[in-house]
């Protein structure tokens, strides 16, 4: 296990503590690989995924270093439509760090937002959606109404239809967007959201933040949803520690 706080190595290279040290530490594999699906998600000792509603009290400093290094690498980031109204989901910053390597891959300034909803009843004059540095994508089933579907276009939305019926099948998810370029993708949760994923087969790596905190309660896992068929086994790549939270980065076996 290491220790996130080292800013500089011995050769003079980015050390764990900065930015570019961690973007080693969680490369995505190359592209040719095809899209691959990372997920992130903090819980506190105890299992729960949330504390008076949101994640935020089980976050720490380095927690949130390593939420921007996540997102800095990832083409779009995925969201269910509950966590964007629970935790206020703004668009994602593009990052001066970051800026050159981005742009050297061909990739935006920012990832782009994508948010998961079955009935499109999202906050159309909310940031996410008049302030992005990337359009924000919507993703949706084919029989979300089509009012709905308008008014997301109309607020400059990209709306991706990734299902048959009322919500969005997984795999397709993952299929069209990577027919957009969207390789490299991210997902945030919520719990519901993500146990659908981890059940269709779709993810291929969890980085887990485990926080030295008891709360209680009966707050969700990670992932509340349908069961994993096996259960599928994850293989551990890399554990860092601060101030006594766990950050831990499993790939699927």
């Amino acid at each position: 296990m290491q220790r996130l706080y080292p800013t500089a190595e011995a050769d003079g290279s980015a050390g764990l503590g900065t930015p570019l040290g961690l973007a080693e530490v969680y490369a995505y594999p190359e592209r040719a690989a095809g899209p691959y699906l990372r997920a992130n998600m903090v819980s506190s000792l105890d299992g729960a995924a949330r504390h008076d509603g949101r994640s935020a009290p089980l976050s720490s400093e380095a927690d949130m270093r390593i939420f921007g290094v996540l997102r800095a690498l990832a083409d779009v980031v995925l969201v269910g439509a509950e966590t964007v109204r629970q935790e206020g989901y703004r668009p994602a910053k593009a990052r001066a760090a970051f800026a050159a390597r981005r742009a050297a891959d061909g990739q935006p300034p920012a990832p782009a937002i994508a948010v998961i909803s079955r009935r499109l009843d999202l906050d159309f004059t909310a940031p996410l959606f008049t302030e992005p540095a990337t359009p924000t994508l919507v993703l949706t089933g084919a029989a979300t109404p089509e009012d709905r579907i308008a008014a997301a276009r109309a607020a400059g939305a990209q709306v991706v239809i990734a299902g048959d019926g009322d919500g969005v099948d997984p795999v397709r998810t993952v299929r069209e967007l990577a027919a957009l370029g969207h390789a490299r993708l991210l997902h945030e949760g919520g719990p519901r959201i993500l146990a659908q994923f981890a059940a269709a087969d779709a993810l291929d790596e969890l980085c887990l933040t485990v926080a030295p905190l008891i709360g209680g309660g009966d707050a969700p896992r990670i992932m509340n949803g349908p069961g994993v068929p096996g259960p599928a086994r994850f293989v551990p790549r890399s554990v860092l520690e601060e101030d006594g939270f766990l950050f831990t980065r499993y790939v699927r076996a």
